[in-house]
């Protein structure tokens, strides 16, 4: 359920232009002002390392402009596209240290914090736009997916059901306090809860995925295959969906069949390598 906040080359392009009204007049005639239009120029292009040289060259020309955050959170976005994550942080952290009052860039440093597998940081982010912005709802979301990971579940569901609060039809916020019930004594309250979701939403892939790891949990395996399958079908083209049945059928002793659904995962853009893994777990 983490999301990426990478967004395309486009999307950077049209973020910046929807924010170059701090640009002022003489700025825009500036040496610096044509880099940074070069830069962007690049991007629509995908030409990254060219466009992460433009704004290099931009910060040099000019350090203390008052811009340079949104640059260097433009790098720390190509450089994680770019694979280069230890670069990117380095980035948005500049970026941070020029503007600590930038949510959109403190988000984009705590979501690739979490990936790099530092979680003490990235809750410190979180935490940090959440001072600022009480409601926010993706550092809501991602607080309280790192707090049910730590078993913290009594902050997990605070967080949830301030969501639900804001938006009571939120389905991250309404199966991550499902999940976090079902895993701090609440079972009956979860099934209950995902039943009563299953029942006004049949088409929804996502709480019949749930349901079924709910099953899968309670060892009741023909229920989860029957969920599980169900929710492949509503949504053939999740790989998650085929990964959390391969573990049924790994659970049921059903090896073939898991490495059928393994296979498609992978055909979806599932890592061969965790699916390999995955296959070996006696």
């Amino acid at each position: 359920m983490v999301r990426s906040r990478i967004i395309s080359v486009l999307g950077l392009a049209v973020i910046f232009n929807l924010q170059s009204s701090i640009f002022s007049l003489s700025c825009a005639q500036s040496s610096y002002g044509s880099l940074v239009r070069q830069g962007m120029e690049a991007l629509k292009t995908d030409s990254l390392q060219q466009a992460d040289s433009l704004f290099r060259a931009a910060l040099k020309t000019e350090p203390s402009q008052e811009a340079n955050h949104l640059l260097y959170r433009y790098l720390g976005q190509i450089q994680e596209r770019q694979g280069r994550q230890q670069q990117a942080l380095e980035c948005y952290t500049a970026g941070l240290e020029r503007s600590p009052e930038d949510v959109e860039l403190r988000l984009d440093r705590a979501a690739l914090l979490y990936r790099m597998g530092n979680a003490d940081r990235a809750l410190s982010d979180y935490g940090d736009v959440l001072r600022r912005q009480p409601r926010h709802i993706e550092a809501l979301q991602m607080r309280a997916h790192i707090f049910a990971a730590r078993h913290d579940y009594k902050s997990a569901r605070l967080d949830y059901e301030t969501i639900l609060q804001l938006e009571p039809m939120n389905e991250r916020a309404q199966v991550g306090l499902i999940l976090v019930n079902d895993r701090s004594g609440r079972p009956r309250e979860a099934l209950e809860q995902i039943n009563a979701l299953v029942d006004i939403f049949p088409r929804n892939a996502l709480f019949r995925a749930v349901r079924g790891g709910i099953h899968q949990r309670r060892k009741q395996y023909e229920q989860a295959l029957a969920d599980l399958s169900e929710a492949i079908r509503l949504d053939p083209t999740s790989a998650d969906y085929y990964v959390s049945r391969a573990t049924l059928y790994l659970d049921m002793n059903k090896r073939r069949l898991a490495r059928q659904d393994t296979q498609e995962a992978i055909r979806l853009g599932a890592d061969p390598r965790e699916m390999a893994s995955l296959l070996k777990v006696p």
